[in-house]
Order: structure tokens, then sequence, then C-alpha cells
């Protein structure tokens, strides 16, 4: 039973937790909001009233929907082609072949841009070292919407990839052993039962891919800017260039129209998931396998090459392009030079400075979050079903709103001096900090609360019995049984915030650069060489993480590490 003590420690940290979630989770988005909505006492001259009557903002809104939609149609055909021979078939290496088709989404969608910039045009380094690049004066294929679209699906591929595995999953292998043993051929298997079984699972994927590329900025940005081609991300980028009183009320009337975009689909879903949601009599809990035969070969042959062309050419262009000493030279022994790495390492005091930078708020943001969500997801799974669903939703929605749109909510909500102690954080490292803990909590919550979802309640009532208070069973008993539940979730924050962009992109200044927003600034300023070689480096470290995640993914409960099979 507990003590008056206890009970107090329990209302504190409640109080102190959900405040917290208040106030990375609500506050900005109701100022965001308020801004959006205000000076209505004008009439048709109100901003958002102008923003509406806009032609640009249409004609971004029209792209936006187109290249998302492209994009979208290309991930489901790459992500559902690879879920159903990775999840369904007796295909060798299947964690290796997760690992890759996984890599890209990972990968800073800057440095994807910049990667496949190198890949095609008269510049590119490897097609003129293989002497097939077109003449010079030829126009650039990657700036064009179809680029844009291209890479986007690209990049939001694995989601819907995971989306359909999960499904896939839970097909029972003795109800596809059932219709076999009627005779059923193989193909009147995918028709009728399979495809059926995961449509919903392929729609849910399409609506998370969707959303995430309508809030995309780097690609649009690194592909979309330099040929004039706006989507509603890189028109609030260029707005928030431009002069005028009502510019931030511009800006938060444009972040309100992509919020309603992605909350819609966000909405679908959710619905198209409750829809989703049946129990299949006879489950055996173990996943439905085709044997593949005389087929295994060449379906291996097609995913590499598939691969090569998605991922392998586009990171050996930009490697060539790191080595070489200008665009448009061809690798040869005598251009093979590092001399960007030198430059990068000992000449450029930004570069240093963005490592360090990126370095610094990623490390704090993943530790800090880690101490953070631990007596979150404890407290959370104390509280009934919906008060828990409810607050879980407020702690998602920060990471599901686009972040272009969560970096005009924070600097609405800190462009002026913090009441009382009269600070500024406007143009500070501490305001890009405080976007990443509102941005990933939600990162990190998840494994912590799958993990504590699986304990036995009885180890701590044992502990309550012989008279443990809430803290102790936290730090004495919780903690050591999820603490690689709980270092996962700081590793993926840590991931993730390293290369960051859409969010560091409106919020940086001069000295606080982070990773993301430099190779975006050389690529922009023509010196694509050495953005090259960052993103190189970028490169490995995001793959060297991916494998650290890997090695400790036994130790974690399932789904917690996206690419584990």
């Amino acid at each position: 039973m507990l003590t008056a003590s206890s009970d107090n420690q329990l209302r504190w940290l409640s109080i102190t937790l959900f405040g917290l979630v208040v106030a990375l989770s609500l506050l900005p988005c109701l100022r965001l909001l308020s801004e959006a909505l205000s000076h209505w006492d004008r009439g048709l001259d109100a901003p958002l009233l102008s923003i509406l009557q806009n032609p640009r903002t249409w004609v971004a809104l029209q792209n936006s929907l187109y290249t998302s939609g492209l994009g979208t149609l290309i991930s489901v055909v790459l992500g559902s082609g690879f879920a159903f021979v990775l999840t369904l078939t007796n295909i060798r290496y299947r964690a290796l072949w997760i690992f890759c088709f996984m890599l890209p989404m990972m990968i800073p969608p800057q440095v994807t841009a910049l990667s496949w910039l190198q890949l095609f045009g008269p510049a590119s380094p490897i097609l003129n070292t293989l002497g097939i690049a077109p003449a010079l004066g030829s126009p650039q294929p990657m700036y064009s919407a179809e680029g844009i679209a291209l890479l986007l699906g690209i990049q939001h591929a694995p989601l819907v990839f995971l989306a359909l595995r999960s499904q896939l999953i839970c097909l029972p292998k003795d109800l596809i052993e059932a219709a076999q043993l009627s005779g059923a051929s193989q193909w009147r298997l995918w028709i009728d039962m399979i495809v059926p079984l995961s449509r919903n699972a392929i729609f849910a994927g399409a609506a998370i891919a969707f959303v995430s590329a309508l809030g995309n900025f780097g690609i649009p940005a690194m592909l979309g800017i330099p040929a004039g081609y706006s989507v509603l991300p890189t028109l609030i980028y260029q707005q928030m260039a431009g002069f005028g009183n009502d510019v931030l009320s511009e800006v938060a009337s444009l972040s309100m129209l992509i919020a309603f975009l992605v909350l819609i689909g966000m909405l679908l879903q959710q619905w198209i998931q409750q829809r989703s949601s049946y129990s299949l009599i006879g489950h055996s809990a173990q996943p439905a396998s085709f044997r593949l035969g005389k087929w295994r070969i060449p379906t291996q042959i097609l995913l590499c090459a598939v691969l090569c062309l998605i991922l392998i050419a586009p990171l050996v262009a930009l490697v060539i392009s790191s080595v070489v000493p200008a665009l448009g030279v061809p690798l040869t022994a005598d251009t093979f030079t590092f001399a960007a790495y030198n430059e990068m390492v000992n000449n450029q005091g930004s570069t240093a400075r963005a490592f360090t930078n990126s370095l610094l708020l990623a490390s704090l943001a993943a530790l800090l979050l880690m101490i953070i969500t631990l007596p979150l997801g404890y407290r959370l799974m104390r509280l009934s079903l919906k008060a828990r669903a409810v607050i879980a939703s407020l702690i998602e929605v920060p990471y599901a709103i686009p972040g272009i749109v969560l970096a005009i909510a924070f600097i609405l909500l800190f462009s002026r001096p913090i009441p009382i102690i009269n600070v500024t954080l406007y143009g500070t490292l501490t305001l890009i900090f405080l976007a990443y803990l509102s941005c990933f909590l939600s990162v990190c919550l998840k494994p912590v609360m799958s993990a504590l979802s699986q304990l036995d309640p009885a180890l701590e009532e044992a502990a309550q019995i012989a008279g443990a208070t809430p803290i102790q069973r936290l730090i004495n008993i919780v903690l050591p049984l999820i603490s690689p539940a709980v270092f996962a979730g700081g590793l993926l924050v840590f991931l993730i915030a390293v290369n960051e962009l859409t969010v560091s992109a409106l919020l940086w200044s001069a000295g606080n650069e982070t990773l993301g927003v430099l190779i975006f600034n050389l690529d922009e300023s023509g010196d694509s060489i050495l953005a090259s070689a960052i993103s190189v480096l970028v490169v490995v470290l995001v793959a060297s993480l991916m494998a650290l995640l890997s090695l400790l993914a036994p130790r974690l409960p399932k789904g917690v590490i996206p690419w584990h099979c």
C-alpha cells in the first residue's frame, strides 16, 4: 500500500513530467495557431486571407501534391515489392537486404539529393570518368518535379516497407498451407489471399509516405530552388527571407496549411490501420514462406540491381565527387586528391563548428530524452488506456508535423525575451536544442514504452510490499531491465538529430550551423566538392550507428529497431 510519502512522489513526478510534455508539445503549436489567426480585424488584408489569395501559395500547393503523390506511388512500388519478397519468401541474406533497403531512409535528405546530383548531368564526375557524360550545357535532369518525386519515393519507400512487413509477418502459415492443400496455385494465393489481407497495410504505408513527402524540405530545397520550383516547405523558407511586418504571420499561415494537410493524412492513416485490425482463426504466429526454388538467384540479382540503382550508384558518385579537384573532372590517377577532406579538416572553421554543434546537440538531446522518457513512460503505463492515448497523441504531434512548421512555431514562441528572466533564445543553439527535444521525444519514448509493456508486474509488486518507494523501484528494478531499450531510443534520437536539416534550416544563425545546414549552404553556394566530402563522412556515421543498433537488437523488444527482422 502506498504511503503518504510515496503518494507525494508520484504526484510531483506526474505534475513535472506532464508539465514538460505540455511545454514541449502543446505551447509551440498553440502559439503557431494564434499567430496564423491573428489580425482578423483587417478583413481581407489579414495574413491568413492574404496567403490564401496569393497565387504562389496555390502553385506551391499544387507542386507539393504532385511531387508527394508521384513520390508516394514510387514508394509503394518499391516498398511493397521488397516487403513481399523479404517477408514471404526463403530469400537468402534477409537481414542484409533489409539493412540496405532501410539505409536511404536514415541518410539525410540533403545528402541523398546531393548524391543524385553528382550521379547525373554534364558535370557528373562518375559519368565523366566513364566517358558517358552528356554534352556541356545539357540540363541537369534532377532539377525537375520528377527528380524531386523520384528521390522522395526512394527516401520514403522504407516507410511503406515497414507498414506492410508488420502485416505480412502476421499472416498465418497454416492458413496458406490449407489453401495449398486444396490445390490453389501460388498465383491464386497471392491474388485471392495475400494481397486482399495486406491491402489496408499498403494504403496505411502510402499515407505515411505521402505525409512525410509533404513535409520533406531537404530534397525539394536542393532540387527545386535552383530550378525555381517551389513546394510549400521551400515557399516558407523563401518567405522567411523576406521583409515586412507580417512575415511571421504569413509563414505561420502557410505552416498551418501544411499542418492541415498532414493532419488529414494522419487521420486517414489511423482510419486505415483501424480497419486493418482483424484476427485470424488458426493464427500460428509463424509467417508464411514461399520457396523460390529456381527463381531465388534471379530474385536476388533483381534485388541487388535495384539497390545498386537507388543506393550504391549515388553513393559511389558522391565518393568520386569528393576525391576530384572540381566538378566535371574525370577520376584518374592524376586527378585523385584528398584536397576536399584536407580543406574540411584543416582550413574550414565552419566545418569543425558544424560537426561540433551537431554532435553536441544530438548528444545532449539523446541524453536528456533518455533521462526524461524513463519516468515519463513509467507514469504513462500506470494511466488508463484513454488518458495514455491522449498524452501519447500529444507527444506525437511535434514529430508528425513537418519540421519546418515546428521551426516556425518555436520562432514565434521565443522571438521575444522570456518573461521574468529576460533571456532571448532566438538565434541560439539552445532554441535548436529545445526544438529537438520537442520533435524527438516520441522517437525516444516508443522503445521505452514497448519494453515497459513487457515487464512482469510481479517484480514491482514484490518491491512495493518490501517498502520500496516508486523512485526506488524505478531506479533499482525497472531501469536495469529496460536499459537496452532506453539506450536504443537515445541512439535513434542521436542518429536522426545529428543530420537534421528541416528544423534547423530556419533556426540556425551565424556560428550556430549544424551539419545539415552546412551541406545545404555549401551546395547552394557552389562548393559541391566540399559538400560531397562532408556528406561521405555523414553516410559513414549513419551506417556505423545503424550497425551498432543492429548489434544491440537481440536484447531489445521486437519493433524497436525498424530494420531488424
